[in-house]
């Protein structure tokens, strides 16, 4: 090897190691980031810590959430929370029955003094759109976020519009209520990257949170408190350093196994299709920029895989009538499918 070689494969090298301590630094400034607006949220939302948690993974994964959980548990209030924090647009649209997909995604409306069409753009052109109780409207209206979740994109009188960047659907529903209410349809449900189950806090944080909220001048959540720390730049260079997380072979071998064991499991009639390969190391890699790590370990997606895929199976109507519920199964998978070792 001559001179000039050895020369070369030095500059090379320091080249990689400047790029990789590059990548480092902004990765753990990135996480700093994510944690900042973690903590601030907690202000208002008491005692839901994984479920702020992983409504940021999706923000900074591109990917829509659904929330679930009964009625006065802060579903709104989070949305809201994380409004306040990010300072970008804001829509909020109240599902009902009676509500028509052009309400949702705009319109093309005739201009009297101008003689011709111009196109009247609904709440669904924004950063985070709030679709409350979003199984309050029939299937054709929840059909109008069928595009506009998959592609960013909205089409009104044959033209396709961008939305803005970035742009998150979350969803609220009430699992209990079933008056007046709609199902999903499994287009739609398999379009949100992860389903979060918002449940009662503990004693203690309840009587925290009450005392928090009667200590108020009046009577509110604290909303006003809550600092505003991003902009849509800094939101998506998050998601861009989040995509350059290492992901070695044996983790992506170990996604496609977690994801192909639901198609063959005993109880699970309708096992999950590929887009939730995607979404499940999508949100390994979020997960792994929250706790400053450069790479995707097996715990990250264990982590993610009951959020990413407890939307996306169909139990056996046995244990459907028998009240087992998915997060039962998905476990077990977990337990059964092997995970890599080094």
């Amino acid at each position: 090897m001559t001179d000039s070689n050895i020369n070369n494969d030095s500059i090379e090298n320091n080249k990689a190691a400047d790029a990789d301590e590059s990548l480092q630094n902004r990765l753990q400034q990135a996480s700093t980031v994510a944690n900042n607006l973690l903590n601030e949220i907690k202000k208002v939302l008491i005692g839901q810590d994984a479920v702020i948690e992983q409504v940021l993974i999706a923000l900074i994964a591109r990917g829509h959430v659904l929330i679930e959980g009964v009625p006065g548990l802060g579903k709104t209030l989070l949305v809201r929370s994380l409004a306040k924090c990010f300072g970008g647009q804001f829509s909020r649209v109240q599902f009902t029955p009676d509500l028509m997909p052009s309400d949702v995604t705009g319109h093309a409306m005739f201009n009297m003094a101008k003689q011709e069409f111009e196109i009247r753009r609904g709440p669904a052109f924004t950063n985070l759109l709030l679709a409350d109780e979003i199984n309050r409207a029939p299937a054709k209206t929840q059909a109008a976020l069928l595009e506009v979740m998959q592609e960013g994109q909205i089409t009104i009188e044959g033209e396709s519009f961008k939305t803005g960047e970035p742009f998150m659907v979350l969803a609220t529903q009430n699992p209990i209520e079933q008056e007046g209410t709609y199902p999903l349809p499994e287009a739609e449900l398999d379009r949100f990257m992860l389903k979060v189950i918002i449940d009662y806090p503990s004693e203690s944080d309840e009587q925290f949170m009450l005392r928090q909220v009667t200590s108020q001048a009046q009577g509110g959540f604290g909303l006003e408190h809550i600092r505003t720390l991003l902009k849509p730049a800094h939101v998506l260079s998050l998601q861009k350093i989040a995509e350059q997380i290492t992901v070695d072979e044996q983790i992506l071998q170990y996604v496609v196994k977690l994801v192909r064991a639901t198609r063959s499991w005993s109880g699970i009639s309708r096992g999950a299709g590929p887009r939730a390969c995607i979404a499940l190391l999508s949100a390994a890699r979020a997960y792994a920029l929250l706790s400053n790590n450069s790479f995707v370990t097996p715990d990250d997606v264990k982590k993610m895989f009951i959020p990413a895929l407890r939307h996306r199976i169909l139990l056996s109507p046995e244990l459907a009538i028998e009240g087992v519920a998915a997060e039962r199964i998905l476990h077990n998978i977990l337990l059964q499918v092997e995970a890599p070792r080094h």
